[in-house]
């Protein structure tokens, strides 16, 4: 087959791109043809590139454009058995619905944000355009993939969309990589670099868009716990300065450590002893499950559809409100005497969701949804 994946940015140091990569790979021992529509790439060796332009990138005309450009190319290109898209786009058989429903990120921000930044969502462009995106790609796209049971309730609930034409595909994580064996190389090394103790209790956070993932949260929590030796680890890239004066305000100076945005994540999930992750809204974090195949605990919350990977008191803790400082606080420091054994089940379920497993799994969704299937009936 002749097969078009949609990505707007594909580089090898993202999540959803090492999870295409692992695809492509599966598809081309199958002998297929690989095309990426793709604004901004990382070459990729057996791939085909087209470079879809953008005005300007990071705008709502980037959002209308990218959507334009990508259907009028392939439009000129009849030849494609199957278009996988993983960006808002109106022109895919098949839509990986990786960044979730954003009405309800928009309704979740609603319950959190001023008046004035509720009013801006109905009239600020880029969210008009995203949504308009959204509830046309959900009538018309034949399948839709989503990540968690999570979005898939959201999506039927917003735009009734068929449960028929969802499938859920978890997430998968390369085992390989993140496993509790990084601890005897990395373990000691990264505390030592970053001047903690091997007896301090470290909480990790990873992610980037602090604001959304819950870090003020976190920092509230850490000032509620009285443990003296528990110290935390902040990996991604977002207004570092604001959330280390929050975080000093709180008499946590000296018991944060911001790095930044780090591409050998691996070795700071064998470092840690719990990680943690208050997020208002994740689809799937892919970091979640990186830390429980690295033999993490994990405390997140409810919004956070890899939750669902996880039993209380098992492989770590879901909270419900993630705005609940003190319950989070309570939380993390119920989990500290249990962190041995809800880390090594924590592995123990990550070991059921390889990244080989989702990449076969989509591979053999892709295998039904052909060309002479782009219009399957909506009401079925």
């Amino acid at each position: 087959m002749r097969l078009a994946f949609i990505k707007k940015r594909f580089s090898v140091h993202g999540g959803a791109e090492r999870y295409l990569q692992t695809l492509m790979q599966y598809l081309r021992k199958e002998g297929d043809e690989i095309h990426i529509f793709s604004h901004q790439w990382s070459e990729e060796e057996g791939a085909f590139f087209h470079k879809i332009g953008v005005l300007p990138f990071g705008s709502f005309l980037s959002v209308v454009t990218f959507n334009m450009n990508v259907r009028s190319a392939l439009e000129k290109d009849h030849g494609m058995d199957c278009v996988v898209s993983f960006e808002r786009t109106t022109c895919q058989d098949i839509y990986r619905a990786g960044e979730g429903c954003h009405r309800e990120w928009l309704a979740i921000r609603s319950g959190v944000e001023p008046f004035y930044k509720r009013l801006s969502f109905r009239i600020n462009p880029l969210h008009r355009s995203l949504l308009a995106l959204e509830k046309k790609l959900f009538s018309d796209t034949g399948l839709i993939v989503a990540n968690s049971r999570m979005v898939k309730e959201q999506i039927i609930r917003h735009y009734a969309v068929p449960e028929a034409r969802i499938t859920i595909i978890y997430n998968g994580v390369d085992l390989m990589r993140f496993t509790p064996e990084n601890r005897k190389a990395w373990h000691e090394k990264v505390r030592r670099d970053l001047s903690i103790s091997a007896h301090d209790k470290l909480l990790l956070f990873v992610g980037s868009g602090f604001k959304r993932k819950g870090l003020k949260t976190l920092i509230s929590a850490m000032a509620l716990i009285k443990e003296e030796d528990l110290k935390a680890l902040v990996i991604g890239g977002d207004e570092v300065h604001r959330y280390k004066k929050w975080a000093a305000q709180r008499g946590m100076d000296g018991k944060i450590v911001f790095l930044g945005p780090q591409r050998e994540i691996e070795q700071f999930y064998a470092g840690a002893d719990l990680f943690v992750l208050p997020t208002l809204y994740d689809p799937f974090s892919n970091a979640t499950l990186e830390a429980m195949a690295s033999g993490l605990p994990v405390v997140t919350t409810r919004n956070n559809g890899a939750a669902e990977l996880i039993e209380n008191g098992r492989e770590g803790f879901v909270i419900t409100d993630p705005l609940d400082a003190q319950k989070l606080a309570d939380t993390i420091h119920h989990s500290l005497p249990h962190l041995t054994v809800m880390g090594k089940r924590a592995r123990e379920k990550a070991e059921q969701f390889p990244i080989q497993k989702a990449a076969q799994e989509f591979t053999e969704t892709i295998k039904r949804v052909r060309k002479t299937d782009r219009h399957p009936d909506r009401d079925s």
